[in-house]
């Protein structure tokens, strides 16, 4: 738990660094554009290698040192900052450039994650599992309640080069700590361990779709993705329709916003030290599909509510179980799939997930601009029966669409309980052997 903990540290002061990197690079890309496009498309070119590159890289977790790979995660992120930083003091930064960095820095980043997440069962005790993922989970609503504010009130006085030299500064905590411990390796399969003395990086189909096929030859972890799909597309539709429901039914005030995604990120801090200190439900699967019913129950109270009194406690409990949802979902994974080969099993489940949540967003602008919006409007078919719950006018058919997301994450909560497969996943599976190797071993 020691290494862990040190580590966590790390990337907890480094995590706030790049997030108030992100944010003042928000400020910078907005003042010299006032475009959205411009914002998404940054956005867009940072999450799109990672659904390109996620099976490779968990290949290369399996393969090699997770440390290292981790180390190499963390100074391609400091080098894209330095690099943005010298186009800034040469005035010569485009959002091009961004574009270009981002994409980069976000193949890395993925391979850092993996290697870490890959790490977890080789650091803690399988106790302790649900613990780990939340603190995690901390890590980034802790980063996201304090960046804004950091980052907002340093950026009129320091600009975007003195916030870039904050997150270099951040980075060393993270790569110290990380070169302070030595980080657990698995032990190889023997094909692996040849591929790990072969100096050619080799990848071939079986290795690439290896992930889908363990998790394919295992009812329970496919019901775990089935199930956990299920609940991510509501609620990415829910979260890509989140700021415009409440700009509409605010007209616009976007301080009302900052302060209700505010108390999101409040409910998740929370959410996430509770269940580090309770632990979480025994049978891990009730915290993930119980998790589900209630983050479904409280975005309903969201889309029903009309005021900041609703949305304040519906926001808060929604990321309340945020947590909770995760870390039990990453603790059975962990439990259950060996170490040795995590890096490509969780890869492929990652990936579904990646994919998810490029194509929800792309489906919640049309639906809401051109079917529930003007449904909901006054006189629109569907007012007479959801007008006297929602409203009429701006925002009300968003806030429909945002309720039906929600009621169908309830629905997903409350069927896995019918099906036998996700119910028993925990007794069905038997627990992955750790071998916890010495530590002088290194790929």
């Amino acid at each position: 738990m020691k290494t862990f903990l040190t580590i966590w540290v790390g990337q907890l002061i480094s995590t706030l660094g790049s997030f108030m990197t992100v944010f003042a690079l928000t400020l910078w890309v907005w003042d010299r554009t006032e475009s959205a496009t411009a914002l998404t498309l940054v956005l867009f070119f940072a999450q799109l290698p990672r659904i390109v590159v996620t099976l490779f890289a968990g290949i290369l977790t399996d393969r090699f040192n997770r440390q290292r790979l981790m180390l190499l995660g963390d100074t391609s992120a400091a080098i894209s900052t330095a690099v943005v930083g010298m186009l800034w003091l040469t005035g010569s930064l485009q959002v091009w450039h961004l574009c270009l960095v981002m994409a980069v820095h976000g193949c890395f980043s993925q391979l850092q994650q993996l290697a870490y997440s890959a790490s977890i069962a080789l650091m803690v005790s399988k106790e302790q599992y649900t613990r780990v993922g939340s603190l995690n989970a901390a890590v980034g609503f802790a980063a996201a309640v304090l960046s804004p504010a950091f980052a907002g009130g340093l950026y009129p006085q320091i600009g975007l080069g003195g916030i870039m030299v904050i997150d270099l500064l951040t980075f060393t905590v993270a790569f110290g700590t990380l070169l302070s411990v030595t980080l657990p390796q698995p032990t190889a399969t023997k094909k692996d361990s040849i591929e790990q003395n072969n100096p050619a990086l080799k990848f071939n189909l079986k290795d690439l779709t290896f992930g889908f096929r363990y998790i394919k030859a295992s009812p329970g972890l496919s019901a775990m993705v089935v199930a956990f799909t299920l609940f991510a597309i509501p609620n990415d539709i829910g979260r890509a329709l989140y700021n415009p429901m409440i700009l509409a039914r605010t007209g616009g005030d976007a301080q009302i916003l900052g302060a209700v995604t505010t108390m999101a990120g409040i409910g998740g801090v929370v959410g996430a030290l509770g269940v580090s200190i309770w632990g979480g439900f025994k049978r891990r699967i009730d915290g993930m599909l119980l998790g589900f019913t209630g983050t479904g129950l409280s975005k309903l109270a969201l889309a029903i509510g009309q005021s900041i009194w609703v949305w304040f406690p519906a926001q808060f409990f929604a990321h309340l179980h945020t947590p909770l949802v995760f870390s039990s979902s990453n603790a059975i994974w962990y439990a259950k799939v060996p170490p040795a080969i995590q890096g490509k099993v969780l890869a492929a489940d990652t990936l579904v997930g990646l994919i998810v949540g490029a194509i929800a967003p792309l489906m919640a602008g049309p639906l809401a601009d051109y079917i529930f919006e003007p449904a909901m409007a006054p006189g629109g078919w569907l007012t007479p029966i959801f007008g006297p719950w929602l409203g009429t006018g701006s925002g009300s058919g968003i806030a429909l669409m945002y309720g039906i997301s929600a009621i169908a994450m309830i629905a997903v909560g409350i069927a896995g309980y019918g099906f036998t497969s996700l119910r028993e996943v925990e007794r069905i599976i038997p627990d992955a052997q750790v071998v916890q190797p010495s530590s002088a071993e290194k790929n």
